[in-house]
This record gives C-alpha cells, structure tokens and sequence, in this order.
C-alpha cells in the first residue's frame, strides 16, 4: 500500500477541521448538524472572530496545496459570507446551520486535488508510450 503523500495527510486534517467545525453534532429531531463553528458563534463578539480564523486556515493550507487564485476566491466568498451573516445575531446563528463554509470549502480543496491527481496520471500515461 502506498504511503499516504503530504497533500493526502494535509487534506485530512481539512477535513477533520471542516467536520468539527460544520458537522460534529447532530440535532435531535430535526437532524440538523452543527459543529463548533456555530457553538462557538454563539459568543458575542470573539465567536464569529475565532471561527472565521479557522476557516481562514483552510484556505490558506488550500493555498498551500496549489489551489489556483479562483478558486481560492471563492473559498474567501464562503467565508465572507458566513463571517457577514455570522455577525446578525440570532439568524446568522440559524443560517450558520445550513451554510457550511468549512465543508464548501474542503469539498472546493478535494475538487482542485481530484483534478491534480487525474492530470498527473494523463501525463505519466502519455510519458509511456
């Protein structure tokens, strides 16, 4: 079995972070889940400040991995948006339940890594022959 490379550990971690951040609990009866990202939002003026932080790490280890300037903006749009509507009390809250930053933006980070890794196989097949 193949040693997990570091972009493959990298993205664990993301992943794990988007997870805790977005998905680790889940709502009795409505079975919504939520994550830290809006437990700690909860926390009048440092919460949205300490999750956007978080959020932000994703996007730089996104930038990191070599994700291009694009899609890296959008990442940026996900977190401005959840930083922006974070900020209404109680309804950013709510829509911080639906919203998922984090997740987009792992999901956006497994995307550009997918299309990284098909491309890199075109090119060692074409080397082959």
């Amino acid at each position: 079995m193949d040693k997990p490379s570091d972009k493959d550990r990298a993205l664990e971690r993301q992943k794990q972070l988007a997870y805790w951040l977005d998905d680790r609990f889940r709502i009795p009866i409505i079975g919504w889940r939520l994550g830290l990202d809006g437990i700690i939002g909860l926390v009048p003026g440092i919460g949205d400040a300490a999750t956007t932080l978080l959020a932000l790490y994703i996007v730089n280890e996104a930038r990191r991995l070599g994700v291009p300037p694009a899609k890296l903006a959008r990442m940026g749009v996900n977190v401005g948006v959840d930083t922006l509507v974070g900020l209404v009390p109680l309804v950013g809250d709510i829509a911080d339940l639906r919203w998922k930053a984090n997740r987009r933006n792992v999901n956006l980070l497994i995307e550009h890594l997918e299309s990284e890794r098909a491309n890199d196989e075109i090119d060692a097949d074409q080397q082959s022959t």
